[in-house]
């Protein structure tokens, strides 16, 4: 689906360009891959091995958990039948009590602000800028009008601000 959605917004593209270069106004077009030339850079392999060690430690901690859960879980069905209803009540407590120590790992390491992301922001996204800034240089130096990225779904890096209509279709729908 997003690669579609990539091809559709690449031939829009394409086909505005081709409309005005027959009119005189040709578009200089390029394109990056961006994950190439992360995958080529030194930092972003020590990064990413950093990124790996964290990752296979903090995995390793919630498996540990998950198996005492499941290990307590199988002791539990195995006695089930000997134990009184306040004692099995108490080890379900306890399964449950590691199963949500687990869930909290998970999301403290790998939830949406969890530490991976926020390791991820300290180590990879320093080196990402560093790459789009050689972009939007080299695209100024070359004085293209456009540079799409071929490594990710981002889409345009970059785009000259002679190219930018927001101004017209604002005035078009008639907002100042």
């Amino acid at each position: 689906m997003v690669q579609m959605k990539r091809i559709l917004s690449l031939l829009l593209v394409l086909g505005a360009w081709m409309i005005f270069s027959t009119e005189g106004f040709a578009q200089r077009l390029a394109y990056v891959n961006t994950q190439y030339v992360l995958n080529k850079m030194p930092e972003y392999s020590q990064a990413k091995k950093e990124l790996d060690r964290s990752t296979v430690k903090w995995e390793g901690e919630i498996q540990v958990l998950l198996d005492d859960a499941s290990a307590l879980t199988l002791a539990l069905e195995a006695e089930k039948v000997l134990l009184t209803p306040s004692l099995l009540e108490e080890r379900q407590k306890a399964i449950e009590s590691i199963q949500t120590q687990a869930r909290s790992l998970q999301m403290k390491y790998f939830g949406p602000e969890g530490e991976l992301y926020t390791k991820q922001q300290e180590l990879v996204k320093p080196l990402q800028d560093q790459v789009f800034s050689a972009v939007q240089d080299v695209a100024r130096k070359k004085k293209l009008d456009f540079v799409f990225d071929q490594g990710t779904t981002l889409g345009v890096l970059y785009a000259a601000e002679s190219n930018d209509i927001s101004e017209e279709v604002l005035q078009k729908l008639g907002i100042n």
